[in-house]
């Protein structure tokens, strides 16, 4: 599985991942001039080398209108990344507008593009108790804005990763000047965008995760943890402007890793008054709606009663659902809940040919272990047709 890590031990800002990922791919000067032949009104990428704390990496600016970002810090995007003083505010619809109308790009960049600044819209609008068709992204220089959120949803899909593993990601502490007045750091729609993430202070005073850092994060990790087993084919450092006691940067690895994990959650209740038929609909309907595992286990309960387990695992997003549906189809009072880590093989299906005509075959690799199999579906199916059994099918096929 070819896996994207991103070391946010310093934080993150759109200019600061932009050159990250920069530095992992080979033609860095053929992007650079393909990003600035998009047609972003009056913005251009430019690279230069940059060391931090005896670390060389790149740092990236996007010159508008040919200028260098100002001295007058306006808004807290300039404070960890940079920024340009810009007078004129756009609302998501001015960016929907330059994203789709304007950049030459597939449709799915500019999805991600949209999705970013949606997150950081839907930030502003909470935090200012505004509708989101009022926010005006002042509080993100909006053109560096669109440039860098751009740029890294372009290196992104040229990088290609299966996955995306994020490091829980530090964000500095103390207070920041910005356009409302001083704010509390992480500022707050940064830490909104947070919300459900790992994050931790550290013990660097400064902003050290802006808004266009933390929706970028939020929008393509897959999953946040500490570097995963894998071999590393190629590393960049992204170099932010400021400097601080550590070396201000973020840091990408990317490279292969056998089998992969993911989080899943599983829902527990115990059971002592239903029918052996309610249980086997209740089952079949939870896997109808969306339930990765539905199992039962039988139990000893109170009063000397038998009783069944009913365990259900599924992901996240599923869970309010599937939490509905075990109160509506078993009489339970009450779910357990638990987070568990998943390691899961690498799984491929492809077809292979027989006497009695095709079979699916489902490869599993990972961990250092290969699994071949054939589907079960399909051996039942030829088991039936030609009134032979399971292990002649299986002996005649030879995986």
């Amino acid at each position: 599985m070819r896996t994207l890590y991103i070391d946010c031990g310093m934080g993150a800002a759109g200019d600061m991942l932009t050159a990250a990922l920069l530095e992992l791919i080979p033609d860095q000067d053929g992007f650079i001039a393909e990003f600035n032949s998009l047609g972003l009104p009056g913005i251009k990428m430019v690279k230069e080398p940059s060391i931090k704390c005896g670390i060389a990496g790149t740092h990236v600016s996007m010159l508008i209108n040919g200028e260098e970002e100002g001295e007058e810090h306006h808004h807290h995007e300039h404070e960890h990344g940079h920024g340009h003083e810009h007078h004129h505010h756009s609302g998501l619809h001015d960016i929907e507008h330059i994203v789709k109308d304007h950049l030459r790009l597939d449709d799915k960049i500019k999805d991600d593009i949209l999705s970013v600044f949606t997150l950081i819209a839907e930030a502003e609008s909470s935090v200012h108790g505004e509708s989101i068709e009022n926010i005006h992204f002042h509080e993100v220089g909006t053109m560096d804005a669109v440039a860098d959120i751009t740029a890294v949803s372009m290196l992104i899909d040229k990088i290609g990763p299966d996955e995306i593993i994020v490091s829980p990601i530090r964000t500095g502490f103390g207070k920041v000047r910005c356009a409302h007045g001083i704010l509390p750091v992480p500022a707050p729609a940064t830490e909104y965008i947070l919300r459900g993430m790992p994050i931790y202070a550290g013990n660097i005073e400064g902003e050290l995760c802006t808004p266009t850092g933390a929706a970028l994060l939020k929008h393509f990790a897959s999953s946040f943890s500490q570097m995963p087993l894998m071999r590393i084919e190629a590393i960049g450092y992204g170099m932010g402007k400021k400097d601080f006691e550590a070396a201000n940067c973020v840091r990408t690895a990317i490279g292969e890793r056998e089998g992969s994990t993911d989080t899943v959650i599983t829902l527990e209740c115990n059971v002592d008054d239903m029918t052996g038929e309610e249980i086997g609909f209740a089952s079949e309907r939870l896997f109808a709606l969306g339930a990765k595992d539905v199992y039962t286990v039988p139990i000893g309960m109170k009063k000397s009663r038998p009783g069944v387990m009913i365990s259900v695992i599924c992901q996240k997003k599923d869970m309010e659902t599937l939490v509905r549906a075990l109160f509506r189809y078993t009489t339970t009072i009450g779910i357990r809940k638990r987070e568990c880590e998943r390691f899961i093989l690498d799984r491929e299906e492809s077809e292979t040919q027989s006497e009695y005509g095709p079979v699916r075959v489902k490869r599993s690799s990972g961990y250092g272990t290969v699994r071949v199999k054939a589907e079960y579906d399909d051996l039942e199916r030829i088991a039936k047709e030609h009134g032979i059994t399971l292990r002649d099918i299986e002996n005649i096929i030879k995986l």
